[in-house]
């Protein structure tokens, strides 16, 4: 049994990091909201990962860096930081928006929030099965 390492673990790790990702995105967007001609930027993640997921191929396992494996595990997906430049919301080119971040950092922080709680419950079972056969 994986106990550390297991998928929903790394799972949870991944959306924290992908978290702290966007949450540092938004506040370089915030810091340029005045800078003229300044484009916004956006964390690419789920649409990747729902890619990797419907890609249709199933992923081998490879136990050796010399295995071939099939396709890209799900596991695998970076997240990636886009510029967004097809749009403009002044006419000095900036597209921030400060009413868009700010409900974006509140939608990443109750994620990031949820995924911390669940950490911790499965870190709290975990300890709580081995303090208990201690016993």
């Amino acid at each position: 049994m994986v106990i550390i390492n297991n998928p929903t673990v790394m799972a949870l790790k991944r959306d924290l990091d992908v978290g702290t990702l966007r949450q540092r995105v938004i506040a370089d967007n915030l810091a340029n909201i005045n800078t003229p001609g300044f484009k916004k930027s956006v964390v690419s993640f789920e649409e990747q990962l729902q890619r990797a997921l419907n890609s249709g191929d199933i992923p081998l396992r490879a136990t050796h860096p010399r295995h071939i494996g099939m396709g890209k595990h799900p596991m695998e997906v970076q997240p990636k930081v886009e510029r967004v430049t097809n749009t403009s919301l002044r006419p000095d080119g900036n597209n921030v928006s400060i009413d868009e971040e700010m409900v974006n950092s509140a939608a990443v922080e109750l994620k990031y929030n949820t995924s911390v709680q669940a950490l911790n419950e499965y870190y709290s079972l975990i300890s709580y099965v081995i303090t208990a056969s201690r016993r």
